[in-house]
């Protein structure tokens, strides 16, 4: 029940989110904003998700994932409703950047990850392609779903029929379909914790993760490798459009995307858990450097099925991240202080996620074009898969800390 409810809550929380690459368009022709204005929406929202995440991962630590869960659906569903009567570009930053990052950062990743991480901690990898598979489901349904109700009923109605669906699934599936997992697992304090008890098992606290060269190495595989993929998913609708791409059609790519990555997920993930992290990672990325020049080629011939070859490429691609990422720093740092050292993790995961579709904006407006941003994309494909091997989840390390040594640094 736990892994089915967060598929479906990763359906929902991804496919709004990634349904920011039809609402980019969209502003961009009401409010004749620029598209380092429009994006750096976006990239606000990530910055915000991340700075939250620290508090996310305490508040889980505290009172466990359901209340946190159930707080953070109240939170997206207003901001999402607020975003829906945006006028001004400041109004896009609060109601979306701000308020309905909130609500995701209390709602989305970290807890689903705690979750998996607890009921799971033996098989992460595949339990957490599993779930994340919904991620794919969401960008497949909802990415062209949207672009037919922006068409249908324009973009401030769409954001209210999204807030709509969060409260649907989201109110059920918190109060009665998911469970906290046991006291003491997934980084919950309790009788049975080693925080607790004044027990002497090891395990690592945030203040020793990041005093090792380790810990910023991962830190660095989670930004570069979000940053790149995330440029292209947030900008590759606008990409084709400006290359002569039907809008419904270019939105179908997305959804294309999330199909294929659905299964990306599942795989990634058994395959991590019967080889190695090092080796999925090395592979899905080598899956992103040839979406970089499936992309190019997608546009140069916008008409040719290349399209979908990119479509396929940067799916498995963008596949490796949700099971394998989380289930390296699982690796590294399972015990009672992993929900606040992944809350951090996530916050970094956050800058990448900002930075990715940000620069690109930037760039495309002041050099006319996405070529300066695709190549610098093409040198975090090659840089996060090197950092994963130095990091070598495959041999943990014995956590520094001991029993009450989690207070200060946990």
């Amino acid at each position: 029940m736990v892994l089915a409810t967060s598929f479906g809550t990763m359906v929902v929380i991804y496919g709004v989110w990634y349904s920011y690459s039809v609402f980019l368009v969209a502003l961009i022709r009401e409010f004749g904003w620029s598209r380092s204005l429009v994006s750096g929406g976006f990239a606000f929202f990530s910055l915000v998700n991340g700075v939250v995440a620290p508090l996310t991962g305490w508040l889980i630590r505290r009172w466990g994932p359901r209340r946190v869960i159930l707080a953070g659906v109240g939170v997206m569903t207003l901001g999402l409703c607020l975003t829906g009567e945006t006028r001004e570009w400041w109004h896009l930053y609060v109601a979306y950047g701000a308020i309905t990052a909130l609500g995701i950062s209390l709602n989305g990743w970290i807890p689903q990850v705690i979750l998996i991480q607890g009921w799971f901690p033996s098989r992460v990898g595949s339990a957490m392609g599993i779930a994340s598979g919904g991620i794919g489901v969401g960008i497949f349904a909802m990415v062209p779903l949207a672009q037919l109700l922006i068409e249908w009923c324009g973009w401030r109605w769409t954001f209210r029929i999204l807030a709509a669906l969060t409260v649907a699934w989201g109110l059920p599936s918190a109060l009665w379909w998911i469970r906290d997992p046991p006291v003491g697992i997934g980084g919950q304090d309790g009788p049975q914790s080693p925080a607790a008890s004044g027990g002497t098992e090891p395990f690592w606290t945030l203040g020793a993760a990041a005093g090792t060269s380790r810990f910023w190495g991962l830190a660095g595989v989670f930004f570069f490798g979000n940053a790149v993929t995330q440029m292209l998913m947030i900008h590759q609708v606008a990409y084709l459009v400006d290359h002569r791409m039907a809008a419904l059609t270019a939105a179908s790519v997305g959804g294309a995307v999330g199909l294929v990555s659905i299964v990306a997920k599942i795989g990634w993930g058994v395959l991590s858990d019967r080889t190695s992290r090092e080796l999925a990672c090395t592979l899905g990325f080598g899956c992103v450097l040839g979406s970089l020049g499936g992309l190019v080629l997608a546009g140069a011939y916008p008409d040719s099925p290349m399209v979908w070859g990119y479509a396929v490429l940067i799916a498995l691609g963008y596949g490796v991240l949700s099971p394998v990422f989380p289930a390296t720093a699982s690796d590294l740092y399972a015990g009672p202080g992993f929900s606040t050292i992944y809350g951090v993790l996530w916050a970094i995961v956050c800058l990448g996620l900002a930075a990715g579709p940000w620069m690109a904006g930037c760039l495309f407006d002041l050099t006319g074009s996405y070529a300066v941003a695709l190549c610098i994309g093409l040198g975090m494909a090659v840089v996060t898969p090197a950092l994963m091997w130095f990091v070598a989840p495959r041999r943990p390390s014995i956590p520094p800390a001991r029993g009450k040594g989690l207070g200060g640094g946990g």
